[in-house]
């Protein structure tokens, strides 16, 4: 089974950065997409980032295009999202997932997330 566990969140400037982490463990790991989701109060949960099992095609949502980073550790257990340029309408709940085979953006193709952590932007 994959455990997941974001770190990094917190409060931070318009303007400003953050860097989030990913730590995935388990034995079903292997051959694991992962990917970032957000979710803001009262919206849906959103698509953020995500990469391949192999640690390559990283696709990204148009809202965060240019700012936002994905990479994947070389063991491929970590994952992480280099948060630039960061906008109030970025403030959410960060969440990290996994699922078996290729990225996609349809949420309900993940089976595996982590707790959560908060991202708060001020203006």
């Amino acid at each position: 089974q994959v455990q997941l566990v974001e770190s990094g969140g917190g409060l931070v400037q318009a303007g400003g950065s953050l860097s989030l982490s990913c730590a995935a463990s388990g034995r079903t790991f292997s051959g694991s997409a992962m990917g970032w989701f957000r979710q803001a109060p009262g919206k849906e949960r959103e698509f953020v980032a995500g990469i391949n099992w192999n640690g390559l095609g990283a696709v990204y949502a148009d809202s965060v295009k240019g700012r936002f980073t994905i990479s994947r550790g070389y063991a491929k257990s970590t994952m992480y999202l280099q948060m630039n340029s960061l906008k109030p309408e970025d403030t959410a709940v960060y969440y990290c997932a996994a699922r078996p085979g290729d990225i996609t953006r349809t949420i309900d193709l993940y089976g595996y997330w982590g707790q959560g952590t908060q991202v708060t932007v001020s203006s």
